[in-house]
């Protein structure tokens, strides 16, 4: 081994590497096999190496054994350390083995201490529920006390109070103070069957003030459903009274021959029994909800609508047998089924529209009723959930709605009537209206046709709207159609227009009026569908019935464009009337030489005859129908006289083109 630390190592690393690389995999010096092989060796080269191999593996040895010594400082302070780890963890040791010790005593005493505490919070409970069954007993027998003695005095008011103070502690103690709480059911017993009694009486009498008095007596008692059913039964009680006080009256005045017809008021008579209902419920809200809440609300109105569908529907039928709708529509139906029959007349219209409006009103009022009925039970929020549907099915299946649908079914016949017969009055009557350029008809035709569409969808009944308005549309495509063609259809009419070969006003005027009533109409069913469209949006908001309105009232549209079509033929007819007129002045073209001088040139330059006969026979024959015709009208009028002249001149010059190829070529 080297004298220098450093060289040492690196001759043993050296050492060691050779050992390492050439008989490490083979030999393992320190075992058995090594010795077994060395035993083996026989040649000296493999034994040099061998040798070598040793020599270097004992150096590595060294090297390893010199850096364990050089770490025998830092072990002998390491050990020291240890020795005194352990004196303290031994001194550790005996305060903890203390401290567990002492934990283990207080866990003991904790144990013990929250037996104790338990011990005494049920002794305090039970302490607790003593004192309080004491108080209930005490409490009782101050109820007993007070009960008897609010009862000698007939101080019910009192009486109830203590009651309830008595079921509000037999609700948690029953089974104390037995001989008391019998005591106590039977006066509660005693209270009910004087309640009882007394509230009996006060609906015989109508005392309202003794009833309310007894009524609110049911809550305390634990009677809340059995004092809404009372006092709901007095409410419709007193509205039937009433009902049939008025509905008594009037029949009388039905009945009595002298009566003003004006005197018998169906809708008063119905208003007053909604007005019954309404104040019934509005009027008693706090009592009702004092006693069941919001479903005692929902209960009082379908109870009360049984008296509006009993007593609503008398006046509704006694309505149809007063103004006799149901042989009425017969008579109209018999009617309508032979108007071709000679000295067959209708019903009077001004009659049928008196008993529309009464018809309107009561309709009417039984949608505004039914809606706010519907209304109030929606706004109601912590009902029960059955309640709703089934007070809703109520109103809308009900007797009274029944009646309605059955006079709406009469109030469609008679509607359709009335249209019919004043659009055929308003034919009839067709008169020229000073300063106007259309006749009577067209305006009172649309304005009976707007009045019966506006009064029909005040019925908000769709059925009622599609029918009214389909008898609209087939009367402007029948019998008004027919009316504005008639006088298109007159024979001669050129003769007439130009009689004398002048043109004759009142022949152009007629014309001309019969013209504008086609182009104004068609504006008017654009205008009335539009309007009812509108109108029916703000009543109907279902996406059905708004597409039946629509489907139907797309036939407005197509009446529209059939009196543009009339409209275009019988302004063709028109101008086939007049430019014949027109025709000789064109055709004295053909006649005119294209050869001019300069002089002749410089003449027409200043006024060319040809151009002035032409602009004259224009404005005599049809200038003079502008003041006649409305503006869409005239235009029209102009633009087809215009085209005429115009393939008339094309028609000329061409043939002046041929004849004047011929003489070239000639």
């Amino acid at each position: 081994m080297s004298s220098s630390p450093n060289g040492s190592i690196t001759a043993a690393e050296e050492d060691q590497n050779a050992f390492n690389s050439s008989t490490t995999p083979v030999v393992k010096f320190g075992t058995p096999e090594a010795l077994e092989h060395v035993r083996k060796l026989t040649d000296v080269g493999a034994m040099t190496r061998l040798l070598h191999v040793c020599i270097a593996y004992q150096r590595a040895l060294d090297l390893e054994l010199e850096n364990i010594l050089s770490q025998r400082t830092d072990l002998d302070k390491q050990l020291s350390n240890l020795q005194k780890s352990v004196e303290v963890l031994e001194i550790v040791k005996a305060d903890s083995d203390y401290m567990l010790s002492n934990v283990r005593f207080t866990c003991g005493l904790a144990d013990q201490v929250s037996g104790k505490v338990r011990e005494l919070d049920l002794a305090q409970s039970r302490v607790n529920d003593i004192i309080l069954r004491i108080d209930a007993i005490v409490d009782r027998g101050t109820c007993l006390d007070g009960v008897k003695k609010a009862l000698d005095s007939e101080d019910f008011e009192s009486a109830a109070k203590y009651v309830q103070t008595f079921l509000q502690i037999d609700a948690k103690y029953k089974d104390s103070g037995s001989d008391q709480r019998e005591q106590l059911l039977a006066s509660k017993k005693q209270l009910e069957g004087i309640v009882r009694k007394r509230l009996s009486a006060a609906v015989d009498q109508r005392d309202h003030p003794t009833i309310l008095r007894f009524i609110k007596l049911f809550s305390p008692l634990g009677l809340e459903e059995e004092g809404l059913q009372v006092y709901v039964g007095y409410l419709k009680k007193v509205t039937a009274v009433r009902s049939r006080l008025e509905f008594e009256q009037l029949v009388e005045l039905i009945e009595q021959s002298s009566a003003n017809p004006n005197q018998v008021n169906f809708v008063a008579c119905l208003t007053n029994l909604f007005k019954d209902i309404v104040l019934a419920i509005e009027e008693n809200d706090d009592i009702l909800r004092s006693l069941c809440g919001e479903d005692a609300i929902v209960y009082a109105i379908c109870e009360l609508q049984e008296e509006c569908d009993s007593r609503g529907s008398l006046i509704l039928k006694k309505y149809m047998d007063y103004r006799k709708l149901a042989s009425l529509t017969s008579e109209i139906n018999s009617y309508k089924s032979n108007l071709l029959s000679v000295g067959v007349k209708g019903s009077d219209p001004r009659e049928i529209e008196l008993y529309l409006e009464e018809i309107l009103s009561l309709t009417q009022l039984g949608e505004d009723y039914t809606e706010y009925m519907i209304s109030k039970i929606r706004d109601l929020s912590s009902v029960d959930p059955e309640l709703g549907p089934r007070a809703t099915k109520a109103f809308r299946s009900g007797n009274f709605s029944k009646v309605v649908q059955d006079i709406t079914g009469y109030y469609v016949i008679l509607e359709g009537f009335f249209m019919m017969e004043n659009v055929r009055k308003a034919i009839k009557i067709d008169e020229h209206v000073p300063d106007s350029l259309t006749s009577s008809m067209v305006d009172d035709i649309f304005y009976v046709l707007q009045s019966c569409c506006r009064r029909s969808i005040s019925t908000a009944n769709i059925s009622s709207v599609i029918a009214v308005l389909s008898s609209a549309v087939s009367l402007l495509g029948s019998e008004y159609n027919e009316a504005l063609q008639h006088k298109m259809r007159e024979p001669n009419l050129g003769a007439k227009l130009f009689l004398g070969g002048v043109g004759v006003q009142k022949t152009g005027t007629e014309i001309a009026m019969v013209l504008n009533n086609m182009d104004v109409s068609g504006e008017y069913a654009l205008k009335l569908r539009q309007e009812i469209e509108e109108q029916c949006g703000e009543v109907f908001t279902a996406p059905a019935d708004r597409e039946r309105v629509k489907s139907c009232l797309s036939e407005l549209g197509e009446m529209s464009n059939s009196f543009r079509k009339a409209l275009n033929a019988g302004m063709e007819q028109l101008v086939a009337t007049v430019t014949p007129r027109i025709r000789p002045v064109l055709d004295t073209a053909a006649t005119i030489s294209y050869e001019l001088s300069e002089a002749e040139y410089a003449d027409n330059e200043v006024s060319d005859p040809w151009v002035q006969r032409l602009l004259h026979s224009v404005e005599s024959n049809v200038a003079w129908f502008q003041p006649l015709m409305t503006a869409n009208n005239y235009d029209s009028f102009v633009h087809l006289v215009i085209d005429f002249i115009v393939k008339r001149l094309e028609v000329i010059m061409m043939q002046k083109r041929v004849q004047s190829t011929r003489r070239s070529s000639a």
